[in-house]
């Protein structure tokens, strides 16, 4: 996958993971998607790690289900980082 590619992949998958979370995480839209791209990252690494598959094409069900599920883990971690704080 290119790399313009996997960061529509990660702000993508930061919006719906936004979607997805109740409450707020904070930190707007933009650092939601910003986090959707680690999120990405993360998603392929635990896909690698564990289920022997990575973040390969653009248009697979797996590699999109990974980058949600990696967003949503980011944004649980920045969810609870911000909440201490304020």
């Amino acid at each position: 996958m290119g790399f313009l590619a996997f960061l529509i992949l990660g702000l993508i998958a930061g919006a719906i993971a936004k979607l997805i979370l109740p409450g707020r995480q904070g930190g707007g839209w933009l650092v939601t998607l910003l986090l959707g791209v680690v999120g990405a990252i993360l998603g392929g690494w635990i896909g690698s790690l564990f289920f022997n598959r990575g973040l390969t094409e653009f248009f697979d069900l797996g590699t999109w289900l990974l980058a949600i599920l990696g967003a949503i883990i980011v944004l649980l971690i920045w969810g609870a980082l911000t909440r201490k704080r304020a």
